[in-house]
């Protein structure tokens, strides 16, 4: 009980640090506001907030019985703890003032003050700030949870929940101001990420090669699958709310939320089609975990992607997407990495897939907001050189970071579970549930 009352103490004191920061609005301002883009905003952050338990049922359908609850709950756990986090200071170091087009200043929206009463978001124009505030949410609840695919099975719960809040506040916040705010350096360069390749999947991607090496043992039992129709629901639930995830990232109702919805079902479609037929021509059966799989690669490299280029190319982004990263898979499961469930050839590498694939084909006829110009396809070369240098400089910062997280994290709270604690499974070790029959009274629990 004593391990927890340092979290518990920390949680009691931002509820009553509230009591001195109500954020009491002023006039909250209605100007400009257009009411259709606010209720199909509301929709979209809506769906993007389904996506965190939508991939809870992808990851927890992919691993061993004995650790369904615990990968599950890696999810859910995030919906709370960064959602804390961002009211508190999260939303500020993200989208607050701009330090030198590094990172936000803590106070703008330190406890969520001024936003209820704050101008709208520049390039959110026709909605609330606050509105924006809660849609960007979403996006910094789901990159840390995507990491969890990784060391499934493997890592203490305690010590989870206190590397997303690490990693929010130095790795995501960070990434999303260079990349999001106007004044950000990787925007300042015309680095597009139409709605979080960089920012979400390359960062949880890379993040996840850093967690597969520090925590690898080099006695990796690989699992069948507990429940293949969890990771189809998963699939379904991811596939649905990504809708929310591109078309919502055009902060409005629109031609360009339209064309983001087109590219984004196109590239997954083609991507699962893709992943089966690959594994049909290396002589393995179509299965349901290809396709869900490949689906999953084309919405992570259509991502960046979405609002910049037509929907013949987003065909074409998903099909490359998921060959690359089907040969990676295959590539990572002959060497020692432990990435349980493929985060970073997946995630990782499909980010960076789509990243550089915006850098060849975006076109200013289906998005001209940024004035960056178009794609080396199409015969510009300053566009593509930006997204090169801006995906080494991310895979550098994003891989360090995450190793030196990992690290502190792993010395104030031991990262990896215990021989015991893995032969008996995560759910009865770390929780105390399970899904099978078991003599609780047999588990040490921990927190």
């Amino acid at each position: 009980m004593k391990k927890a009352f340092v979290p518990f103490s920390l949680l009691l004191g931002v509820s009553i640090l509230a009591l001195f920061f109500p954020a009491t609005p002023a006039a909250i301002q209605s100007e400009g506001i257009v009411a259709g883009d606010v209720a199909w905003m509301l929709a979209a952050t809506a769906l993007v907030f389904l996506m965190t338990p939508g991939l809870a049922y992808f990851y927890g359908g992919m691993i061993d019985t004995k650790n369904i609850i615990s990968t599950m709950l890696q999810s859910f756990i995030a919906m709370g703890v960064i959602s804390v986090l961002w009211v508190v200071v999260g939303f500020s170091l993200a989208f607050g003032e701009s330090q030198g087009g590094f990172i936000g200043s803590p106070t703008t929206f330190f406890m969520f003050n001024n936003v209820l009463d704050g101008a709208p978001w520049a390039g959110a124009p026709t909605i609330p700030l606050v509105l924006f505030a809660v849609f960007q949410l979403k996006f910094a609840i789901i990159t840390p949870a995507l990491i969890t695919g990784t060391f499934a099975e493997r890592i203490k719960f305690k010590s989870y929940i206190l590397f997303i809040v690490l990693f929010s506040l130095f790795i995501y916040a960070p990434l999303a101001h260079w990349t999001w705010h106007p004044e950000g350096f990787l925007a300042e360069m015309g680095v597009l990420d139409f709605a979080g390749g960089t920012v979400v999947h390359m960062s949880a991607g890379f993040a996840a090669l850093a967690a597969s090496i520090y925590l690898r043992t080099r006695d990796e039992k690989h699992i069948a699958p507990a429940n293949i129709p969890f990771v189809l629901l998963g699939t379904g639930l991811l596939w649905f709310g990504w809708f929310g995830f591109n078309a919502g990232s055009a902060m409005g109702a629109g031609p360009l939320a339209a064309s983001a919805f087109a590219t984004t079902n196109t590239a997954s479609a083609a991507a699962g089609l893709c992943w089966i037929l690959f594994d049909a021509v290396r002589g393995k059966k179509p299965s349901a975990l290809g396709f869900c799989i490949g689906a999953v690669v084309g919405l992570v490299a259509i991502t960046p992607a979405a609002g910049f280029v037509t929907i013949p190319s987003s065909l074409f982004i998903g099909t490359v997407a998921a060959l690359i990263s089907s040969i990676v898979v295959h590539w990572k499961s002959k060497t020692s990495l432990e990435d349980t469930l493929d985060v970073f050839p997946c995630h990782g590498i499909g980010g960076a897939v789509g990243m550089l694939m915006t850098g060849l084909l975006a076109h200013q006829s289906v998005n001209d907001a940024n004035g960056t110009g178009n794609g080396l396809f199409f015969g510009e070369v300053t566009l593509f050189q930006s997204h090169v240098i801006a995906l080494m400089i991310v895979v550098v910062f994003t891989f360090v970071g995450s190793l030196i997280i990992l690290k502190i994290t792993d010395m104030i709270s031991t990262l990896k579970i215990s021989a015991h604690e893995k032969e008996i499974g995560q759910d009865l070790s770390q929780h105390g549930e399970n899904l099978m029959p078991y003599d609780l009274s047999s588990a040490k629990t921990s927190i």
